[in-house]
């Protein structure tokens, strides 16, 4: 089985090559990502617990999914791929904002990458793969800060980064 690539990509997230997605992790490379924050119609966040079998951050709370975009996908196509892999449905995706960072792991592996959010909207729940999501839950923004600045360790470093810096975006960016 070939390892899945991962878009290297420059500060203005130009596609400068590929690299397998370990040795990126391994090497802290920049590159392309993405992260999908879907909401109800009563303003509930879909979050996803990661599968304990999850290379880093298992068991940790998250946006709805996130993963890396394939050479020659766009962004929204990229979510809704993953969104149908790991939750079971597919939504309409919009395209919000974008931003560089860095977060080192214990396991010795580094995600810096250059993140896509994209916001969608859906009133069911999801169908989870088990092999990605051990669980998932509804929560509104503001349940979610609060236990977020109570118990910080129950969450991915990613979502949290997300969360404090563009928590405004979010909340005024759903469909």
């Amino acid at each position: 089985m070939v390892e899945e690539q991962v878009i290297l990509v420059n500060e203005k997230d130009e596609q400068i090559g590929t690299m397998a997605k370990m040795e990126a992790h391994e090497k802290a490379v920049l590159h392309r990502a993405f992260s999908v924050f879907v909401f109800n119609d009563t303003n509930q966040l879909l979050l996803q617990q990661r599968a304990a079998t999850k290379y880093h951050s298992p068991l940790l709370w998250t946006n709805t999914c996130c993963s890396h975009q394939r050479v020659g996908e766009t962004n929204i196509e990229a979510g809704k791929r993953r969104l149908f892999e790991e939750m079971g449905f597919v939504t309409e995706l919009k395209d919000v904002l974008s931003f560089i960072y860095k977060a080192p792991f214990d396991n010795g592996l580094t995600e810096h990458e250059l993140d896509h959010v994209l916001v969608g909207s859906y009133d069911d729940n999801p169908n989870i793969n088990s092999e990605e999501v051990e669980a998932f839950k509804w929560m509104t923004l503001e349940e979610v800060k609060s236990d977020m600045q109570k118990r910080p360790e129950l969450y991915t470093e990613w979502f949290k980064i997300i969360f404090d810096r563009f928590y405004t975006h979010i909340n005024k960016a759903k469909v």
